[in-house]
């Protein structure tokens, strides 16, 4: 396994549908206060304001863990999320004393991620309709992993389920958030792609991988089939979209190279999360070549 990523949950073969989802929201799944306080998290906040005055916070998801149990209806996963933001991402996982605090984590709530912020994110292993695998080269303007190669992705939105005012754990329903969860990944397509919505099929959920270069920060990653040939998607990509300016070049791997494409040049050029998808893609829903 790459040192860079770890498995969390694999989901069953093929994938889970939206309707084999649930979510728990609660307070009980949110970060615990650092040790001494949250002073710091706010200091590190200030001090990337000085130097990148662009940024601004959001509400985000929190992932406390995952189930995964059979039922009647299939298997069932359970997501128990808590409610986090962009600050406190880079006040924690993002920090230098990142290590530290999982170290501590451990030993203080026998949870080594107790203490990080972990917002949840989503990816999309994205299959064209000539069998083609869909890349997008990162720019160097974007915070995270600027110029390595991902898939496309993003966040869930609470602030999409509470517009005009701040989340709260009580107004966030189960199946609203997970209702999101599955269509945040189709939107962070449509977006950063320029693909329309109607091309795309229904996310699958492949399983959960977490980036150990940001301390575990968890992303949900998803299998979407688009019914358009890679030379469509070039052309959709090429005429620009809301988020353009986050990439600048897409990438075309045919579905036979995915299995062994750790083997290749190319993998070293992915940043973790893209890692993660096709880990977790060819574990679930590729099959050996």
């Amino acid at each position: 396994m790459d040192p860079e990523v770890s498995l969390l949950l694999l989901c069953p073969p093929g994938g889970l549908p939206q309707e084999q989802v649930g979510v728990e929201l609660s307070p009980a799944h949110d970060r615990r206060p650092l040790p001494g306080g949250d002073k710091t998290i706010a200091a590190i906040w200030e001090k990337r304001l000085q130097t990148q005055p662009w940024l601004f916070d959001a509400p985000k998801f929190r992932l406390h863990s995952a189930t995964l149990a059979p039922s009647s209806a299939g298997p069932q996963l359970l997501l128990r999320l808590g409610l986090t933001s962009y600050r406190d991402f880079l006040g924690t996982n993002w920090s230098t004393s990142a290590s530290w605090l999982r170290q501590q984590g451990a030993v203080d709530w026998g949870d080594k991620q107790a203490y990080l912020a972990d917002p949840l994110g989503v990816g999309a292993v994205l299959v064209t309709a000539d069998d083609f695998h869909i890349f997008l080269r990162r720019s160097l303007q974007v915070a995270e992993a600027p110029g390595l190669v991902d898939v496309p992705g993003g966040h869930p939105e609470p602030q999409a389920l509470c517009p005009g005012h701040s989340p709260q754990h009580k107004d966030l329903r189960g199946e609203l958030v997970v209702r999101e969860l599955f269509s945040s990944v189709l939107q962070e397509i449509c977006d950063e792609v320029n693909l329309p919505l109607l091309t795309l099929s229904q996310p699958l959920l492949l399983g959960i991988a977490c980036n150990e270069t940001s301390a575990g920060r968890a992303s949900a990653e998803f299998y979407v089939q688009c019914s358009l040939t890679s030379e469509e998607v070039r052309n959709y990509y090429l005429s620009g979209g809301p988020e353009a300016h986050e990439s600048t070049g897409i990438i075309f791997v045919e579905t036979q190279r995915m299995q062994r494409l750790q083997e290749t040049e190319m993998w070293s050029e992915l940043c973790p999360s893209a890692k993660g998808a096709i880990l977790l893609y060819n574990r679930v829903q590729g099959s050996p070549t």
